[in-house]
């Protein structure tokens, strides 16, 4: 989940989702509560940790972490030296993702369909969008966090992206990790804390009550995330009122959007990016596997 989210247009809920743990994840979000703070405060933590599940949770997060952390660097070198593969792996990912999460709905009323469609147009309209400018006030950084990470556990929405269009993906997953500002990934994380808290409490009920129309609109928002993921695409970068390129105090742009393109010939690129497709929905089948051998409580 961690390494999924530091992509621009991958979604670590679609991570959680394939593999079973999304449901369970989401319910133990949601037990973080009045009950659980007073066990907390009252010092009964076996009680505390049983009650929200903690074992798991931290399982979840502290892997999550390390890989953001850890990838930080390696993803930003990969994106300058080799874009094409990148996005093809994971455009390879997200489009074997829509198989399995699709296959999860035993339902398929017209209620359902309609959903699914909804979130496909969705998810390939917010791809089009144009970035906000970057922003370091407190406030905008706590809500950063708190759209960037509900779109994280939300399959299909990236929170990366999300980062983009607020106009701090450079500045929030990039730079602050990187060089490790503690005034941007204070606010960022408190953002994050209060939205996961929310958002998850949201996502439980609507569950519960809706679970195949929910699923239809993940797989949706799963399927029109492709759009973000293409991998044959032209950099647009951010400029001035005077349409000047604005580079950073490394010399490197910033990116805002991408003009998509269809390859016109075969070429060695081209046919190497093919296989980076084919290995990531090779990927996602192997989790898929490994998810059913050790039954990872699959719901669905």
């Amino acid at each position: 989940m961690g390494a999924a989210n530091v992509i621009p247009g991958v979604s670590g809920g679609t991570i959680a989702l394939i593999t079973g743990v999304f449901e369970k994840l989401i319910h133990s979000l949601k037990s973080i509560d009045h009950i659980a703070l007073a066990y907390l405060f009252k010092g009964k933590l076996r009680a505390f940790s049983s009650y929200i599940n903690l074992p798991f949770l931290f399982a979840i997060f502290s892997g999550a972490l390390l890989s953001v952390f850890s990838l930080a660097r390696i993803l930003s070198w990969l994106f300058n030296h080799y874009p094409v593969y990148i996005w093809a792996y994971f455009f390879g990912l997200i489009l074997a993702s829509v198989y399995f999460v699709g296959k999860t709905i035993n339902r398929w009323t017209f209620s359902v369909i309609t959903l699914m469609a909804v979130g496909i147009f969705l998810a390939a309209w917010i791809s089009f969008l144009r970035p906000a400018e970057g922003n370091e006030n407190i406030l905008y950084l706590m809500l950063c966090g708190a759209a960037a990470v509900s779109s994280m556990i939300l399959p299909g929405l990236s929170g990366s992206f999300i980062l983009i269009l607020m106009g701090n993906y450079e500045l929030v997953a990039i730079e602050a990790i990187n060089e490790f500002r503690l005034d941007i990934l204070i606010p960022v994380f408190t953002g994050i804390v209060l939205g996961l808290l929310v958002f998850s409490h949201f996502l439980s009920w609507i569950f519960k009550n809706f679970r195949y129309h929910t699923l239809a609109l993940l797989t949706g928002f799963i399927a029109g995330s492709l759009v973000i993921l293409w991998p044959w695409k032209y950099p647009v970068y951010r400029t001035d009122d005077l349409g000047v390129v604005i580079s950073k105090p490394d010399g490197t742009f910033i990116i805002q959007n991408y003009v998509r393109y269809i390859p016109d010939s075969f070429s060695t690129e081209v046919i190497s990016a093919i296989l980076f497709i084919f290995a990531g929905i090779f990927s996602i089948w192997l989790i898929e596997k490994i998810a059913v051998k050790y039954k990872v409580n699959k719901q669905f």
